[in-house]
């Protein structure tokens, strides 16, 4: 992708000019551009989400390949973020106003943010099991020839199917069936398939989303007093602070509106972000893409946007009309419609098979480069703090 070259060369240059300035007072210009050209790079990437660029492609909006791009931009954001608030810097610039509320703020924010990936994550595990329910019933459907017990058999796989899809958007993952879920802490010694080896057995210890939590409250909260700068702020390092915490909203919503989330009523579909700022065109172009299927599915029930999980339900629902209807033997016709589908089913299960357990892993990699991120932005404020103590 070329955004990694970019974000390359981007920091490298903030690294040479830190370096040539760092006895220096007179950068202001400088930063100016660094700030400028990560702008530039976060509307750029944004842009290639909207409209992927032909060389690049990465599948429908809200498809797992999408959600996967997503992630490496918010992670291309935050290398680039970090290295404009904290390379090469006196630690004594942060603990400045309006710094001094803007970055506590933001580490609060991170907080929330590292909440929702967690419920993300025990989410995917509930994909996972739709997909093994359809898997299923592609099996019992594929057998030639197609009589009584494999139809019904099937019926049974797509009727648990489609009732654990609605219990996940009502109970938002309490699902007894999905329980085997996975968070960020220790692996487990034990043997395993070598799929999930890949997963490395992530098991929930401490980190199980408590029965009050709420996915919804959670995302109004990072958008809460999120305000962008004005005058003089504008062009200072309160500018980059409010780009990545929009970012960091955006990119949780979207997690929260594609994948199976606790309690998501009530969730915001409305963003603080003015439209005439340029890095956040893109940005908010698809939020309201996003925004509006959000509300046609909210009214009528969904687990999540996800594309291969609307797909999944979509052909779930047509083969239950099949199943009920059937009488042996099926009309040449008919089976040949039903294969069709049964076809776009097991592919469906297919891209679901590969790209879960990678999302999954991409979301763990996130997790610990933000709490990475958030130790060292806190390091610097303690640094800051001591600098600027009185000398008693």
């Amino acid at each position: 992708m070329g955004a990694t070259d970019n974000q390359g060369s981007f920091l490298n240059r903030i690294s040479i000019r830190r370096n040539q300035v760092v006895s220096m007072d007179g950068n202001h210009e400088q930063e100016l551009e660094d700030l400028e050209h990560f702008q530039k790079d976060v509307a750029d990437r944004f842009s290639d989400l909207l409209s992927p660029p032909e060389d690049y492609p990465s599948g429908p909006i809200l498809s797992i390949a999408w959600v996967r791009k997503l992630l490496d931009v918010f992670l291309c954001c935050e290398a680039e973020f970090k290295a404009v608030l904290l390379m090469g810097r006196d630690p004594s610039q942060i603990t400045k106003a309006p710094l001094d509320r803007l970055v506590p703020e933001f580490l609060d924010r991170v907080v929330k943010a590292l909440d929702i990936c967690n419920a993300v994550s025990h989410g995917i595990e509930s994909v996972r099991h739709f997909q093994k329910l359809a898997e299923i019933a592609v099996s019992a459907l594929e057998q030639r020839p197609l009589g009584d017990g494999q139809v019904r058999r099937a019926k049974r796989a797509l009727l648990s199917l489609v009732t654990a899809m609605a219990v996940e958007d009502k109970e938002g993952g309490a699902n007894k069936a999905t329980e085997r879920s996975w968070s960020f802490g220790r692996r487990q010694g034990v043997s395993a398939p070598s799929k999930d080896r890949a997963v490395g057995h992530f098991r929930a210890l401490s980190w199980g989303m408590s029965k009050g939590w709420s996915a919804a409250k959670q995302i109004q909260a990072i958008s809460s007093n999120l305000v962008a700068p004005k005058g003089n702020e504008a062009s200072g390092l309160a500018q980059p602070v409010y780009i990545m915490s929009a970012i960091m909203l955006s990119v949780m919503w979207m997690l929260v509106t594609a994948i199976p989330c606790q309690e998501r009523t009530g969730l915001i579909t409305h963003f603080p972000v003015p439209r005439n700022l340029s890095w956040a065109q893109s940005m908010i172009s698809l939020q309201e893409k996003i925004a509006e299927e959000w509300k046609k599915k909210e009214k009528k029930g969904s687990a999540g946007l996800l594309e291969e999980m609307q797909r999944m339900e979509k052909l779930g629902q047509s083969l239950i009309e099949f199943a009920d209807s059937f009488q042996f033997p099926a009309e040449a016709e008919k089976l040949e419609e039903v294969a069709a589908q049964v076809a776009e089913l097991a592919e469906n299960c297919r891209r679901m098979e590969e790209g879960l357990v990678p999302l999954q892993l991409q979301i763990r990699e996130l997790f610990h480069r933000v709490v990475r991120s958030r130790t060292e932005v806190l390091e610097v404020l303690d640094q800051g703090g001591k600098h600027s103590a009185p000398i008693m």
